[in-house]
């Protein structure tokens, strides 16, 4: 199955994004932001970084380029998208997902391996996980904080929307502790957190079993390679 990789101007994360995607058995196709065709890949990862400086809002010029308006019309014919950190503000600022994402409550930028909870497994990024699963993947931002009105909360809440949930410690005052989201459709995924970084023994978050051994992040690509060979 080919996945697209998106990179933007100041995109970071787009090379670890495309070896998670290869070591989850799936093909990273590289897709650029002036791109106005997605060259027939069957899901797409907007990564972490800061598309065009952060200028504006983090992902407010990114959700305009060429590339955006074309995801924007597959994810809403059903193409799976997953937006990380940066990629999770582009998916906000298109409208793909609701809130928004603000500067942390501390005023400063955190880099840590975080605890989650998975809320929800019914998308095409994390059927491979139990719901309630304690995961650990790291964090790495400044803009993180979700807002968003008490109604579209009560939304998101009462449709179970809350894809994943921050644990121990809410690391950049998100509302309800929210650490990502999912679309009603459940093919459209944004988190702050950065899976692609917890898929190979070695580099990920330490674990009781030893350090860096921590790979939680790999279920999301194989979750949706297991999403596309079940469609």
């Amino acid at each position: 199955m080919k996945i697209g990789v998106v990179t933007f101007p100041g995109t970071l994360d787009d090379r670890d994004a495309a070896r998670a995607i290869r070591l989850a058995g799936g093909e990273p196709v590289s897709l650029w932001h002036a791109d106005t065709k997605l060259q027939k890949v069957d899901a797409v990862v907007l990564p972490g970084g800061f598309s065009y400086g952060d200028y504006l809002r983090c992902g407010a010029i990114a959700a305009q380029a060429p590339v955006m308006q074309e995801i924007v019309k597959k994810a809403n014919q059903g193409l799976p998208v997953l937006g990380i950190c940066n990629g999770f503000q582009v998916l906000v600022e298109s409208h793909l997902l609701p809130g928004g994402l603000i500067r942390n409550e501390h005023q400063h930028f955190i880099c840590r391996d975080q605890k989650l909870r998975v809320e929800n497994v019914d998308t095409a990024w994390t059927n491979q996980f139990t719901l309630n699963q304690e995961i650990t993947i790291p964090l790495k931002n400044g803009e993180g904080g979700y807002i968003a009105t008490d109604e579209e909360l009560a939304r998101l809440e009462g449709e179970g929307l809350v894809t994943f949930r921050y644990l121990d410690v809410n690391p950049n005052g998100s509302m309800n502790d929210i650490a990502g989201l999912r679309n009603a459709r459940g093919n459209v995924v944004g988190l702050m957190p950065h899976p692609e970084h917890a898929v190979e023994p070695g580099f990920g978050p330490d674990t009781d079993l030893a350090m860096r051994s921590g790979v939680d992040g790999l279920q999301f690509f194989k979750s949706v390679l297991n999403a596309l060979v079940s469609a």
